[in-house]
């Protein structure tokens, strides 16, 4: 990283802010130098300016790409109605791409993104933060060394808090679906069923989803997915009557024994080692898995998703340098993405749908 990087950001203030921190990493990066930042938000503009210490600060981001010329810019906010817009302005200016997750609204927007970074040749980095935790690259390890042995499922939950559903699905069940595909490969089909208000889903019950995602649906969503290695998975969420309970990971089963993961910067990871995928059968228990591996002592103080950000970042560098594809590429947000998007597309089609799907559009807006 001895290269100097000129380095941009585009916020939203009132409509995602600056994300999880998507803003602030740069200031734990050396070698860079955070040139300016656009907010359509005056009052929100000057706080990041000052924040970020950025020489300059536009309200129009396409003024700020066409000026500053920036070779990295972070697009961090939540809102997800201009993330096709910003990601394509950047990939036109030569600036490769920081953006916060979900990664759009379509999959027809992913991939016009996607061309649009390949064309004029610079990388897109998502913030799946868990994906570049050492620990998930110890539970990488442990399955291609066959410790966990063949693997069977891996049942996901989301958040399950009042965004139960439609919300929590698109929102945090990407996260889910980033790591279902970090461990697994790729999904090759995908069956669903929704429910609204202890009913069947109909098309009565679509609604905006808020923070510029496009139309939701559903407030108990269950869905599976069969893997092209041969592993079954489910992803579940439903509006919490009595509390979230806290359920927000993935269960990895395999024929030798099973793995926990909950989502995080460091993440949290624990590996049991029975095949019945039960601590009372053999009175195994559960082992937490660091970043040197199955019960050895963590090293690393979890810093939460700013360390998270931070990797990234790093790694996003690498990848311009290197000319590779950043660990959590602009393919994988949209593997992602495409889980998400077939939840709909089964519920619309009433029945499995393969993937890739054919349809890059919203499924439920075809309803």
């Amino acid at each position: 990283m001895a290269k100097n990087y000129k380095v941009a950001v585009i916020g939203r203030t009132g409509k995602g802010a600056y994300g999880h921190g998507l803003d602030v990493v740069w200031k734990t990066i050396d070698n860079i130098e955070i040139v300016a930042v656009a907010d359509e938000n005056e009052a929100g503009r000057k706080a990041a300016q000052t924040r970020l210490g950025a020489k300059n600060a536009y309200a129009d981001y396409k003024q700020m790409l066409e000026k500053e010329k920036p070779q990295i810019v972070s697009v961090a906010d939540r809102f997800l109605d201009q993330h096709r817009d910003m990601v394509i302005a950047c990939a036109e200016n030569g600036a490769s791409i920081f953006l916060e997750k979900p990664m759009a609204t379509t999959l027809q927007e992913a991939d016009e993104m996607i061309t649009a970074c390949e064309r004029h040749h610079v990388k897109l980095a998502i913030a799946h933060q868990t994906r570049y935790s050492p620990r998930m690259l110890q539970i990488k390890k442990m399955i291609a060394d066959g410790v966990l042995g063949d693997i069977l499922e891996m049942h996901g939950r989301g958040k399950e808090d009042t965004r139960g559903g439609g919300t929590d699905l698109m929102v945090l069940g990407t996260h889910i679906f980033d790591l279902m595909r970090y461990f697994s490969g790729n999904p090759i089909s995908c069956y669903s069923k929704i429910r609204f208000e202890d009913k069947p889903a109909t098309k009565e019950n679509i609604k905006d989803g808020g923070e510029g995602m496009g139309p939701i649906i559903g407030d108990n969503i269950n869905a599976s997915y069969a893997f092209e290695n041969g592993a079954f998975a489910t992803f579940g969420s439903h509006k919490a009557k009595f509390g979230s309970g806290s359920r927000f990971g993935l269960h990895i089963y395999g024929s030798k024994g099973a793995v926990h993961v909950a989502t995080g910067g460091l993440g949290s990871a624990w590996f049991l080692d029975n095949p019945s995928w039960s601590p009372i059968k053999g009175k195994v228990q559960w082992q937490e898995i660091t970043s040197e591996g199955v019960g050895k002592v963590e090293p690393i103080k979890d810093g939460g998703l700013g360390m998270g950000n931070t990797w990234i970042v790093k790694d996003l560098i690498e990848a311009i340098e290197k000319d590779r594809q950043p660990l959590g590429s602009a393919y994988d947000g949209r593997g992602a993405l495409e889980m998400i998007m077939a939840v709909y597309e089964s519920f619309r089609v009433g029945g499995v749908v393969s993937l890739p799907l054919k349809n890059r559009k919203h499924p439920l807006t075809m309803v």
